[in-house]
């Protein structure tokens, strides 16, 4: 991807100017961004998907002539044979020029907990609305359509899917509707007592807004209750949370919908963010993620410093599973090796094009690195080796919603504890949420960190799991409370007639009794220094071991891999592919009961090995 997606005259706001008109300059600049040369020197450099503008939210009078220059310029790249995704809305608008046009726009926006726009942090001059707004979804629609017919885009792009509902009155009414279709009145009264029957019957206020503190209040003294701020310990803030992961949800689904409505086969992805330590409403990856092909991680660089490994792993898996690439910057050799390995035939934004001056990524005056070209012909050149190849995983890490989202951090963090040990230990493993735990039998073991809270029909597919075969490893509490939080009597995993299959285990040892429960022989065990990663995936008659060394202290000299083959498969042959080298290397190997093991000499930052099958 090459990318250049903002209007001139947001530009000209954004960079310090109090209105929206440019210079001569800055249109000159512009111009030449939008020429066949611009699209030319892209094409050298190996790109074949432009992210450009559409509509980034002050009117469609004041962006009439950009979204017209986008028409253009995407006519340009597809007579080129590039690709083409535009920016179909940003999730805030800039309502100095938008509310002259569209003035009814005023009750679009989110209010936040003291019933204030909600602003795009610093910059005042943009309010954040409301995605559940029917008259904002309408409008919405009509840019989608433009992009869609007009512009003959191939993917629409909807940004800053991060802030969900709010105080406001379109926010409080469907909340109410919410609470009313979820909950009986009595579970409602037991749990908040008198104020939910009130505010159920439709008092004054009712639950938002407005209120400014994150307790209740009667509702006749300061006209509501809010449940948008402070711990999740009721049942009305933990509802809240939920309600915010479905708007935001719904409305892309929603979107998705309308669009793949206009044309079959438009790509559709949004901005969320990269995958963190936990589940953080409004954002569920494990839900949002459904509506769409692709997401962005605009989140921290990869790299090995002071014994620490910081990488975008955690987001490349939760993209395989829910079946989506996954957008980031990939700027030097070590960002697309990790792409390469563990990101679903991505390889990322290679470079910024604003103005013309082609730079690494957006914000940044560095010229585009020429240490990235071996890996961006690679790439085209060996596709064959990452595309239509499925992830091959032992275990299943499950991130459960109310566990990470209802229950105390300790929780989530022994979750994201869980994954970093393997990801350091190169087990091939897999991010589950809550609705994959019908497919449980792909995997060799779920692994249970810090899932306090389970439904009774989540606990029911565990044991039939179990039951199956599979195995069950458990660090922390797991099940002692339902999906609301209400407390069991009991664990409903101790004592069990299954205990052969099940682990309890503290923290550092899990890998060891993931390898018992996959009795010895996990897909993949790779020896070699701390800072190297691997990711194991397949095709029909192959399998694919993927080194990625973050350490830039040198290459990780003689890694032994072992690979455990599909049943009733032979190794035919071992070779070895990397960026770096001109040709492949045909290795030696040796096969005992259903093993293979070679060495691969050195991994300087990317290597792929390909064992064969007879």
């Amino acid at each position: 991807m090459a990318g250049s997606w903002e209007p001139l005259l947001f530009r000209v706001r954004r960079d310090g100017s109090a209105g929206y008109t440019p210079t001569q300059a800055q249109r000159e600049a512009y111009e030449r961004e939008h020429s066949p040369e611009m699209v030319a020197r892209l094409k050298s450099l190996g790109v074949n998907f432009v992210m450009m503008h559409c509509y980034k939210g002050f009117g469609l009078s004041a962006e009439r002539e950009s979204m017209e220059d986008a028409v253009r310029f995407a006519r340009l790249c597809h007579e080129q044979g590039l690709h083409v995704g535009v920016y179909v809305y940003s999730g805030a608008f800039g309502w100095e020029l938008f509310f002259k046009e569209v003035p009814q726009a005023r009750d679009w926006v989110v209010l936040n907990s003291e019933g204030k726009p909600a602003t795009y942090g610093s910059a005042t001059y943009r309010y954040y609305w409301n995605r559940n707004h029917p008259e904002a979804q309408g409008f919405y629609r009509g840019i989608v359509q433009f992009a869609v017919r007009d512009i003959g885009t191939d993917l629409l792009h909807f940004d800053n899917y991060s802030v969900g509902p709010g105080s406001d009155q379109n926010s409080a009414e469907r909340f109410r509707r919410f609470l009313r279709e979820g909950f009986s009145p009595s579970q409602l009264s037991q749990t908040w007592g008198g104020l939910y029957r009130q505010h159920l019957a439709g008092c004054a206020g009712g639950i938002l807004p407005p209120s400014t503190a994150g307790r209740p209040r009667d509702c006749r003294r300061d006209g509501g209750v809010t449940p948008m701020t402070g711990p999740p310990d009721n049942l009305l803030r933990r509802s809240w949370l939920e309600f915010s992961c479905r708007s935001l949800t719904d409305s892309y689904h929603d979107m998705s919908r309308y669009a793949r409505s206009l044309r079959r086969d438009i790509l559709v992805e949004c901005n969320p963010g990269g995958v963190g330590e936990n589940i953080s409403p409004p954002v569920h990856h494990g839900e949002l993620l459904r509506g769409g092909e692709a997401f962005w991680d605009e989140g921290p660089p990869p790299g090995y410093q002071n014994g620490r490994l910081q990488s975008r792993i955690r987001t490349y898996k939760v993209a395989r599973r829910m079946n989506n690439m996954a957008f980031c910057y990939a700027t030097n050799p070590l960002e697309m090796a990790e792409s390469m390995a563990f990101n679903l035939d991505c390889l990322g934004c290679i470079c910024w094009f604003e103005y013309g001056e082609i730079v690494e990524k957006p914000g940044s005056k560095k010229p585009v690195s020429m240490d990235i070209a071996p890996f961006v012909r690679f790439f085209h050149g060996r596709r064959e080796l990452v595309r239509d190849a499925t992830v091959v995983a032992d275990v299943a890490v499950l991130r459960s919603f109310p566990s990470q989202v209802f229950a105390e951090r300790r929780f989530a963090k022994m979750t994201a504890d869980a994954e970093q040990a393997l990801i350091l230990k190169r087990v091939p493993f897999q991010v589950i949420y809550d609705s994959h735990l019908n497919e449980l039998a792909r995997y060799r073991v779920l692994l249970l960190a810090g899932c306090v809270a389970l439904s009774d029909r989540q606990v029911e597919q565990i044991f039939r799991y179990v039951q199956q075969g599979g195995g069950l490893c458990i660090v922390g509490p797991a099940g002692t409370h339902d999906e609301w939080m209400v407390p069991r009597d009991r664990s409903p995993f101790q004592d069990t007639p299954c205990a052969r299959r099940i682990r309890t285990v503290e923290g550092d040892s899990v890998v060891n009794d993931i390898w018992d429960l996959c009795d010895g022989k996990m897909s993949l065990t790779v020896e070699g220094p701390d800072g190297l990663c691997a990711e194991l995936t397949e095709q029909k008659r192959r399998r694919f071991v993927h080194l990625v060394n973050y350490r830039s202290d040198g290459p990780a000299q003689n890694v032994v891999v072992r690979l455990r083959l599909p049943d009733g498969k032979k190794a035919k042959s071992v070779t070895l592919a990397s960026p770096l080298r001109d040709s492949d290397a045909t290795i030696s190997f040796e096969e005992r009961t259903g093993i293979v093991e070679f060495q691969v000499p050195s991994v300087q930052i990317y290597e792929i090995a390909t064992v064969a099958f007879k």
